[in-house]
This record gives C-alpha cells, structure tokens and sequence, in this order.
C-alpha cells in the first residue's frame, strides 16, 4: 500500500466515524430524551431493563453512550444500582445492530434487488433525501430524520472507502503475517482491547474489523478474540465518566466491566477448549461482514442469558471490590448532596433533550419550594412558630441552591445544539429561576417580620388584621396561578396572572393609605405600621415576580418582545376582557371595608381601569 492507499483508509476511517456520530447525534436529537427517560422511568423488573438498555443502545447507535447515561442516572440518584445492571446487559445486546447495517457491504448478487439493498446503491438515495430535508424543509423533525439519513450515507461511503483502500494489502504478505499474529487468542483479545479503547466504541472497531474482510486476509480465528477483546474496550468510556462520582456511579461502571470480562474468558475458555477437541473448521476461513456480526451479536445475547441469573453476584462483586468503607470526610459529603441538583448531571450535557427535561423536573421543584416558603410565611402571620420559621429560611438557602446550580448548568447546556422547542424552555427557566429565588426572599422578609413581632409581643388590630388575611388570599392565589403555568406551560392559565397583579398594586396602595388614616385616629402604632408596610410591600414585590414569570411564558410562546410594551398591548387588545377579570378579582379580594361597595365607588374603580390602560402599569 502506497501513501496514497493510506491516505484513503485514513479518509475512509474519518467519514466512517463522523458518519456514525452524525446519525447517533440525529437519532438522540429527534428523540428528544424520550428515550433516556424511559430508561429512567421504566426499569422496576430486570427482564424489562434488559430490553430498554438493548432497545435504547439500538436506537442512539452507542453502548458506550447508554451506559455513561446509566452512570449519570445512578450518580445522581436517578437510579439504582440493581436497576443499571440489566440496562448494561441489554446495551450490550443492542449495539449489535451496527455490525448489521454494516453487513450490507457484503452483500453479493447480481439482482436488482440485491443491487438495491448494497450500500454503494442505497446510499446516495439516502443522501440525496437527507440534503432535501435539511435544506427545503423548516420542521425541525424533518430536519433530524434528514440528519440521520445524511449520517448513515456518509458512514456507509466511509466503509466502502475504507473497505476499498486495505482490499490491496490481500497480496501483501506482511500484513496478513501480522493478521496471522492475532489469531493467538491472547494478541487477538489485547489487540481489540486497545483499540476499541482507544476510540472508545465497539461499533466503530467492529465496523473497521468488517471493513478488514475485504481483503479476504482475515479468517475467523483472527476476528474472533477481536471481537472479545472489543466488548471489554468498550468498558473505557464508562470507566472515564465515572471518576470523581459517587460509589454506585463508579460500581456501575465496574459492573459493565466484570460483565463484559466474565462473558469474554467463559465464552474463550469454553470455545477453545472445545476447538482442542473438536477442531472447528471455520476458524481457518476468510472472514465476512456477515460473518462478523453473527459472532458479534451471539456472544453479547449468549453472554446475557448466561449472566442474567447471575446479575445480583455481578453487583456483588462490584460493591467487594469498591466497597462501603470511606473517609468520614467523604461520607459527610455525599450527605450534603440535595438529591433534586445531583441530577443535573455534567455527563447528561451529551444527549441535550434530556438533560433539558431534568432541568425543567429540577425547576418546577424549585418553583414549588419557592412557593411553599411563602405561604408558610404568610402562615406565621396568622399563628407563630418556631419551627415554621426556621423552615422558610432553610427553604430560602435550598432555593438558593436550586438557582446556583440550575442557572450554570444552563449556561452550559446553552452551549449543546438543541432544538427550538428546548431552546424556548432554557430561555424560560433562565428567565423564571431568578424570579422563584426573589419570591423566596420575599417570604423571609415576611418570616422576619413574624419573628419581630413575635419577640416584641406586638400585635395588629382586628380590622388590621382581616385585611391582612385578604391581602395573604391574593398572594397565594397569584402564586398558585403562576407556579401552576410554569409547571404546566398553560398559556391562557399564565394571562391570569396580570389582573390579579393589578389588584395586588391597588391593594397594597390602599392598605398602607388605611394605616395612615388609623396612625391619625390613634388605633395602630408606627412601629406596627413600619411592619405592616414591609409585609405589604414584599407582598407587591412578590406578586411583581409571578407577573414576570407570567409574562416570560407568554414572550416565549408568542416570540419574544418587550415586557412593558406587552403589557400595554394586553391591556388595550383586551380592555373588555382584561376590565372585566380585574374587576371580578378586585370584588373577591376587596378589603373588608370595601365588601359593600356603592354606585360612586365602582365607576371610581373603573375609571381608575381607565387611567391604567392610558399610561401602562
């Protein structure tokens, strides 16, 4: 082989790769974590886990990809460790589907149909629909499947390539004397090893291993401890992902590695002691595609049904050799990890529509939290206590948390090619979070003021309090209206919020106004007005964020535009509908004085409608 032969093998090997990451990468993105999520979800009965992990690794084209996400989810307490042994074997079984595909190079015939299904006639049909789709067409879905098909072709070109520059080294008698070399079970097995780990796929070694038989240099003998020493290779991806995780993360991992080794010295120790006895023939014959993905896919299958009795010992094993015994220090650690943050997990950056929908999960808890804070707050309101109120605070420190970690693990998931659907979901939670954590302080500063009255022994008046109370009603109902639409992604549901929040504006200006008019007739206190001035005003302010969090939702889904320019434009498109929700809400959340309302004051309420919608909120 000249330099130009390698030059080619060397061309053929990187379309071959870059192919099969392409259509791996397009068929992850147009599942858009559904798949992941099924592993996460669907994993109770072991029988069950095997065929998820052998259905999952089919579909995303990578064992090494399943059981790094397998890692990811027992890392982040997702999952657990029982759960993932089944996932692993099942991947095992899946990836064999590559080795198929591949096959089709073999295929021999002189029929049209036959011509058809051989990649060198299919595969410029495929590439032509995936440019197509990719170029003409603007649904996102569409554009994937184009993605995939594109991804196929160019692995499919990168293996004939390939196939087509070593088809010379068949005369050359120092390349098949080091082909010769690897039929020694032991070089055979290192030899798949290290290359499988060195770019870290079996499907990618075993696609070069068939691209090999073109030569018709390499025989059964000399494929078979190949294909061993690739299923243990494999192992390195997992082995890498899980440094620096948790003990179950890194028994995950050492689980795919003992299962993949015990299968691989059964499955040898078995065959060549039958061969010293029985002499298999077929080991001295040239090697096919065919040939290799029959070997491939019997071992994997073989090496599940032979371990799946045996699942719990390989747990067992794992757990032995990485045992329960650490540092003190490390044990206090992995007790202050919150189980919601652990799964924002780094190595789920690599399937982005996943890691995106664990976001989302993260965040609505975030949301909910944020929500209990303050209606425990407003509860200390009512009736103190000391356990409440230590409660709200630790919930503002958890919040605090929730925002530190979400809002950089999106900035780095911002980096990931997403689609347009999770794109509008990450601007959405990293517009919200930061409004979720302020409602959060809100609520602490309530808590505050419940501690200082507690400890001074000061109390409101009855009529202060009853408007206190329907104050407190709005606040909740505009809290449940916002953290239910985020939750939700309910549209209509999020148009809601706005006209409560301008009966919160009103009801905080009339509140303090009625302080006012009780410090002149001598019933309250400055003191207790400076309070109930601070409980008012962080009940506006808190209201103002579940406005914000409405109105992102709405931006979102209409395509962006200025907030204040929004709201104005809802105001004025909607005047009937919006005057008549405010006024509803305006008579449902009236402070007590204000139940009984006449002719004068209702058309004052109107006009003061009026003036709104003329100079904005």
């Amino acid at each position: 082989m000249n330099i130009f032969g390698i030059l080619s093998m060397i061309g053929g090997l990187a379309l071959f790769l870059y192919g099969m990451d392409a259509m791996g990468a397009g068929l992850s993105k147009l599942s858009g974590g559904r798949m992941e999520r099924l592993l996460e979800k669907l994993t109770s009965k072991r029988i069950m886990a095997v065929l998820l992990g052998a259905g999952v690794t089919a579909v995303i084209q990578s064992s090494s990809a399943t059981t790094v996400m397998v890692v990811g989810f027992v890392n982040s307490g997702i999952m657990k460790l029982n759960q993932a042994v089944g996932i692993i074997m099942g991947a095992n079984i899946g990836t064999t589907i590559t080795s198929w595909l591949l096959s089709l190079t073999g295929i021999q015939g002189s029929s049209f149909v036959l011509q058809m299904l051989k990649p060198s006639s299919f595969s410029p049909i495929l590439a032509v629909i995936g440019v197509g789709l990719i170029m003409f067409t603007k649904n996102e879905k569409k554009k994937d499947i184009g993605s995939i098909f594109i991804g196929f072709a160019i692995l499919m070109y990168g293996m004939e390539a390939m196939s087509g520059a070593v088809a010379p080294l068949a005369d050359n008698e120092k390349f098949t004397g080091i082909l010769t070399t690897f039929s020694n079970p032991l070089l055979g097995l290192l030899a798949g090893t290290i290359l499988t780990a060195v770019i870290q796929s079996s499907s990618a070694s075993v696609g070069i291993l068939q691209a090999l038989c073109a030569t018709g240099a390499v025989n059964f003998s000399t494929a078979l401890p190949i294909i061993m020493g690739q299923n243990i290779g494999t192992c390195i991806t997992a082995i890498i992902s899980s440094i620096g995780t948790s003990k179950n993360a890194k028994r995950t991992a050492a689980v795919h590695l003992f299962f993949n080794i015990t299968g691989t010295i059964i499955f040898m120790v078995v065959f060549y002691t039958l061969n010293v006895f029985v002499h298999f023939q077929f080991l001295n014959t040239a090697a096919s595609p065919a040939g290799i993905a029959v070997i491939h896919s019997l071992f994997n299958i073989g090496a599940t049904i032979l371990l799946f009795p045996f699942a719990n010992l390989l747990e067992k094993m794992a757990i032995f050799v990485i045992p329960d015994k650490e540092s003190e220090m490390e044990e206090m650690e992995e007790e202050k990890i919150n189980p919601d943050l652990a799964r924002l997990d780094e190595r789920f950056l690599d399937k982005p529509g996943f890691a995106m929908e664990e976001c989302r999960s993260v965040a609505i808890n975030m949301a909910r939290k944020s929500q209990k804070a303050m209606n425990l707050a407003i509860d200390l309101l009512g009736e103190y206590s000391d356990k409440t109120a230590d409660r709200v605070e630790k919930l503002e420190n958890q919040i605090d948390q929730y925002e530190d970690a979400l809002g950089t693990y999106l900035v780095k998931l911002s980096g990931r090619e997403l689609s347009i659907k999770d794109s509008r979901v990450l601007s959405v939670l990293l517009h919200c979070i930061g409004d979720f954590e302020r409602i959060s302080d809100h609520a602490v500063n309530i808590r505050d003021a419940a501690v200082e009255m507690h400890k001074k022994d000061l109390k409101f008046s009855e009529k202060a309090k009853q408007e206190l109370r329907v104050f407190s009603n709005a606040i909740r109902d505009i809290l449940d209206r916002a953290v239910m639409a985020f939750e939700t992604g309910d549209v209509e549901l999020a148009k809601e919020v706005e006209p409560l929040e301008q009966v919160v504006d009103a009801l905080n200006k009339e509140e303090k106004q009625r302080h006012i008019n009780r410090l002149r007739t001598g019933t309250c206190t400055i003191e207790l007005g400076f309070i109930l001035s601070d409980i008012s005003t962080n009940f506006e302010r808190a209201a103002d964020h579940c406005s914000n969090i409405a109105v992102c939702l709405l931006q979102v889904d209409e395509g962006g535009f200025d907030t204040h320019e929004y709201l104005d434009i809802l105001k004025e498109e909607n005047s009937e509908e919006f005057q008549h929700e405010y006024m509803e809400l305006s008579e449902r959340y009236a402070l007590p004085e204000s139940k009984h309302t006449g002719k004068k004051e209702k058309i004052a309420k109107t006009e003061k409608m009026e003036a709104r919608k003329d100079s904005g909120k």
